[in-house]
């Protein structure tokens, strides 16, 4: 088959199934994995050149709806009857859902259910560390800085932070992303502060624009030191490597109960 991703967690999902092979061309800002980095573009995630999408004649287009503005790519390719499948996932179990559901649909229904089976597994055993642990840190993840967005109880992250033996500080917000401000963070006074910002390479987040905040150098977690910049890749993103970010935020926060576990082997090898 002749696949494209039009964005880059459909992109690692691909990779997971070990369909790379497959791809013809990718959105702009697809970069895992290394293999493909030689592929064509298609341009940025919410501007794909469909005309030159189209001239490739795909078998099947994985489209995505994970940010606002992605309609009217989904529009197109229906508009231009290009077959395609829509992914939205917004949860570890939507994500397990996909890779049946872009298995089946690429003829690898067996070789996709054993590698969601896997993925199910990796969760419960993480799952299972983290009912031993005698703390539970509160942890706050920033999204972005001005105005400040973070995740709420229906966003991943939240099942993230519980797997690894914390709780995201804003799970009592009914949202996948909540706007609040600095005060509000001050208030609640998090254990941790991670700062994740979106479409934001680690390098380019810069801490001294948080310790400039009103009041913010004397935060417990800054105090403690547990200010820390995390790989936007691993957390912001919708695919199985978040499973990646699950793991090293447990080694993190409790790195006895966490550092003998390893991540499934079609992960590492990817």
């Amino acid at each position: 088959m002749k696949l494209i991703s039009i964005c880059p967690s459909n992109t690692e999902l691909l990779a997971y199934l070990d369909l790379v092979d497959q791809l013809v061309a990718v959105d702009d800002f697809s970069d895992w994995p290394v293999s493909i980095q030689a592929l064509p573009r298609l341009g940025p995630d919410l501007y794909i050149d469909m005309d030159k999408l189209e001239r490739y004649k795909p078998d099947l287009v994985l489209a995505s709806l994970s940010v606002p503005g992605m309609e009217k790519n989904v529009e197109e390719l229906q508009k231009r009857n290009i077959p395609h499948i829509v992914l939205n996932p917004h949860s570890l179990d939507d994500i397990a859902a996909n890779l049946l559901l872009v298995g089946k649909a690429c003829g690898i229904e067996e070789r996709a259910k054993l590698i969601r089976d896997e993925f199910l597994s990796f969760i419960d055993k993480m799952k299972a560390r983290a009912t031993s642990v005698a703390t539970s840190p509160r942890l706050y993840w920033e999204w972005w800085p001005k105005p400040v967005f973070t995740p709420g109880s229906t966003n991943w992250l939240t099942e993230i932070s519980a797997i690894a033996g914390g709780s995201n500080e804003f799970s009592d917000v009914e949202l996948s992303s909540v706007q609040t401000d600095w005060e509000d963070v001050l208030q609640r006074d998090p254990d941790y502060i991670l700062l994740a910002w979106v479409g934001v390479r680690p390098e380019k987040v810069k801490k001294e624009v948080v310790l400039k905040r009103p009041g913010w150098k004397e935060l417990k977690a800054i105090q403690g030191g547990r200010l820390s910049i995390m790989e936007e890749e691993l957390y912001c993103r919708p695919s199985p490597r978040l499973l990646e970010g699950a793991l090293k935020l447990g080694n993190m926060i409790h790195p006895e109960t966490y550092k003998d576990l390893e991540l499934p082997h079609w992960v590492a090898d990817t």
